[in-house]
């Protein structure tokens, strides 16, 4: 019994940190190894001066495992952005130009700014290389710019199969979990952009990423008819390819931001 005890504490103290994250471990992971097929040769060499042996898909989930440190709950609001219903390009690109909250833009604007800084110290680059990591997959999960009225889909509820759910939930990992794929073979199933994809994506500006996703995320909301809804294979057939879109985006664009920043 007393065995039993130590196995459940142990399994329970290795869940709490991955409550609540955006793309989940294995979406962050899948990000991160898209990106480091795309770094250029200087940017990998002067990201492995900073993160050593740890790969940028390993290193890409430490700001969610890390909320299990208290000291480091200033970093809650730099995870997301959220947008009312029923803006337009227009009306978001306005909200950006004059954000000044904390929140996922500006800290992705924020930390590239700093990595930039040849002064700045080698403890701080290896803080602010994994944010940046992070909060681009981030941005790129569109319940994170979701609506502030239900916490980005958080206070929606439905059943995946016969779970209940939320929506945040839903796209944080049940979709990529459902998949059934390693991290390494998701990357492998996706990583097939074009040329012309990656040189347009590395052109797009942080604020088209962010408005790229309110736009999916405003058609998750408008898919959902009804409280506690029933999802299941419909939904993976008819979302799966925005999915993989958005993870592969976001590795693209990840690469263009570090190839700016260290090539």
């Amino acid at each position: 019994m007393n065995t039993i005890k130590k196995v459940a504490l142990i399994a329970c103290f290795f869940y709490l940190p991955f409550a609540g994250m955006a793309w989940g471990v294995e979406g962050h992971r899948i990000v991160g190894q898209v990106a480091e097929s795309y770094l250029t040769k200087k940017a990998k060499k002067e990201i492995e001066k900073i993160l050593g042996t740890e790969s940028i898909a390993m290193a890409s989930n430490w700001a969610d495992f890390v909320k299990s440190d208290s000291s480091y709950n200033y970093l809650y609001n730099w995870h997301f952005i959220n947008f009312k219903a029923g803006l337009n390009a227009d009306a978001v690109q306005a909200y950006l130009d004059k954000d000044t909250a904390t929140d996922a833009y500006t800290k992705i604007n924020f930390l590239v700014a700093e990595l930039k800084n040849k002064g700045l110290s080698p403890d701080d680059k290896v803080l602010y290389l994994k944010l940046l990591v992070h909060l681009v997959g981030d941005i790129h999960q569109p319940m994170h710019t979701g609506r502030p009225e239900d916490l980005g889909g958080n206070k929606v509820k439905v059943m995946w199969f016969n779970e209940s759910k939320n929506l945040h939930q839903l796209w944080d990992d049940q979709l990529i979990l459902f998949q059934q794929l390693s991290y390494t073979e998701y990357t492998c199933a996706i990583n097939h952009a074009t040329e012309e994809q990656v040189k347009e994506w590395q052109q797009e500006p942080v604020s088209k990423w962010v408005y790229q996703s309110y736009q999916v995320a405003e058609k998750i909301y408008g898919d959902i008819k009804q409280p506690d809804q029933k999802l299941s294979y419909n939904y993976n057939f008819n979302y799966v390819a925005t999915l993989n879109q958005q993870l592969l985006k976001g590795g693209v664009h990840l690469a263009g931001l570090l190839n700016s920043i260290f090539g």
